[in-house]
């Protein structure tokens, strides 16, 4: 019976840590396959305005002036110009998007300085600092859970998640974000561990001490200060944990880590000045998020948004993904109860408050005042990552227990195994389906730019007239015979003396054998058919519901001389 027990455990042990190795290849090859197959959509476009140097303000007026242009001219505002070097990135930044601080930009600069501008190398950039993930996962799990196999399972969940799978190949900046939330926690927990360890009162050593594990902690958060905003709420939730811990006591490491955070924060005060300052275009850039939207639909999404993390084959919301979504909900929430009922305290609190306060910092607004901040999967990442540490704890615990009956121990290993075997294969088919499509709900609004593009450039000399900066986008998918025009207004003199403001458009329409209107408003149409004597009429109209809270409507016209 012992040897058939020693047997079972060894291969256990083998075919676990074969599998992990598989997992962690397949990973790696999902964050670079067909990298350039998806959609450069809208955001992505910006990350390239800002790394140019450029600034919206610098392009719109260049392209304002009524002529027809090359769609590919766009571009010059998506590549790196030399002579604007990284302050025009920063500056760029500052003044338009301040809500976005500057690590990733600049680190993304000096990556396409170095190896072109093509979509895939941009997004290779992202791809490449994802790989960071898995050791910053392992550390947090040793520093954590103090079980290094616990880290290779969370490091083969986070290697076929979908969900970080398609943030790691988007040209953002979210990839280099979960790395640094995933760093400072374990050098939070680290420098914790070390110091309870400490029975010295030197000073010196303590000053040396305080340097080389909480001056880590405050490094890695004004990394992350640096990536994203929200790291803001990271640093919160080790707040609270810190102090209850502490038990709000006045202790040694409590003042290490309120040292440690002052001077992150001080590091951090001058983007947060700028963003004060700015103020009003961060409201301007992100009141889509605050946009009202039905509960039933936010608690909808946030169903779907738990199951990307683990399976997402971009299906929406039907009676199969229900049903899976349901039994996942199912597991993340047993896997938070076995972690808070079997783990110690300092465990389960870490990982809890982790989840919490950024959940409670979106969830909370949206319930009071409305909005769909809790809807967007990208704000939400340490919740996620949270959540697979505590199913990695769960599983680890499952199909590693000490065997008591050797008959039903035996069938909970094994149906555990399949458990988990039978998630990690939903992530693993996620990810084959995923990196062959043109299009995924991350995109958001660049769900039908393939049909947009497939319609103009059937057009033998197509002229594009739009005032929508989804052109940027599209442009990546129409053909170099496309001519582009940005509808602008020019002040015009006139015979009484005051200036009235007149769209123009070119003058040489007729020498283009289709001219197409995109997603125009009711006003501009009407504008354009009045001064221009021409006829639209509608050839495409497309509404894609990404998900519960989220509608794209796109709208192309063809215009006809009357």
């Amino acid at each position: 019976m012992l040897n058939k027990l020693h047997q079972t455990r060894r291969f256990s042990s083998t075919w676990l840590g074969l599998l992990i190795i598989i997992l962690l290849m397949l990973g790696i090859v999902f964050r670079f396959v067909n990298i350039d197959k998806k959609t450069y959509w809208i955001d992505e476009t910006f990350t390239s305005l800002r790394i140019s140097g450029y600034r919206l303000s610098d392009m719109i007026p260049e392209i304002s002036n009524g002529d027809a242009i090359a769609i590919k001219e766009l571009h010059k505002y998506q590549h790196t110009n030399p002579e604007k070097k990284l302050l025009g990135t920063i500056k760029g930044l500052a003044f338009e998007e301040p809500q976005h601080p500057p690590l990733y930009y600049v680190m993304a600069r000096v990556w396409s300085q170095l190896f072109g501008n093509s979509v895939a190398v941009k997004r290779s950039f992202s791809a490449l600092i994802s790989l960071l993930v898995f050791p910053a996962i392992y550390w947090l799990c040793q520093e954590l859970f103090e079980s290094s196999l616990v880290g290779w399972v969370a490091m083969a969940l986070v290697a076929v998640s979908p969900f970080q799978v398609l943030y790691a190949q988007a040209a953002r900046q979210y990839g280099l974000w979960t790395v640094t939330i995933l760093l400072s926690s374990a050098a939070l927990l680290r420098a914790i561990r070390l110091t309870k360890r400490r029975k010295t009162t030197n000073k010196i050593r303590d000053i040396l001490h305080f340097i080389s594990t909480w001056g880590i902690y405050a490094l890695t958060l004004v990394t992350g200060f640096y990536t994203f905003l929200f790291s803001i709420l990271v640093a919160i939730s080790h707040g609270i944990y810190v102090l209850l811990t502490e038990r709000f006591r006045f202790s040694k490491i409590l003042v290490y880590y309120g040292l440690s955070s002052l001077m992150a924060l001080m590091v951090f005060v001058p983007w947060l000045l700028v963003s004060n300052s700015n103020l009003s275009k961060v409201s301007s850039k992100t009141k889509w998020a605050l946009q009202e939207v039905p509960l039933s639909s936010l608690a909808q999404t946030w169903l779907i948004n738990i199951n990307r993390s683990f399976f997402d084959i971009n299906q929406g919301l039907n009676f199969p993904s229900v049903v899976v979504s349901v039994i996942i909900l199912i597991l993340v929430g047993y896997a938070i109860y076995f972690l808070c009922r079997h783990s110690p305290k300092r465990v389960s609190l870490f990982i809890v408050t982790l989840i919490g306060v950024t959940a409670v910092a979106l969830v909370l607004p949206d319930l009071i005042s409305g909005g769909k901040r809790s809807s967007v999967t990208r704000y939400l990442i340490p919740c996620y990552l949270g959540i697979q540490l505590a199913v990695a704890y769960l599983f680890t615990n499952k199909i590693t227990n000490k065997i008591t009956s050797i008959f039903q121990g035996v069938w909970q290993q094994k149906l555990w195994r399949l458990g988990m075997i039978l998630l990690l294969s939903g992530g693993i088919l996620s990810c084959v389906i995923s990196s062959q499509a043109e299009f995924w709900w991350n995109k958001y609004t660049s769900a039908n730019h393939t049909q947009v593009a497939a319609i103009i450039n059937q057009a033998d000399e197509p002229l594009l007239l739009t005032k929508s900066l989804e052109v940027i986008s599209l442009s990546y998918l129409l053909d170099p015979k496309v001519k582009f025009c940005w509808l602008s207004q020019k002040s015009v003199k006139m015979p009484n003396g005051e200036k009235s403001k007149q769209l123009i458009i070119p003058e040489n329409t007729d020498e283009f054998s289709d001219v197409f209107l995109y997603n125009p408003s009711r006003e501009l149409r009407q504008k354009i058919e009045k001064k221009y004597n021409y006829k639209s009429e509608l050839i495409g109209k497309w509404n894609h519901k990404i998900e519960p809270t989220y509608e794209i409507k796109t709208f192309l016209w063809k215009l006809v001389k009357e």
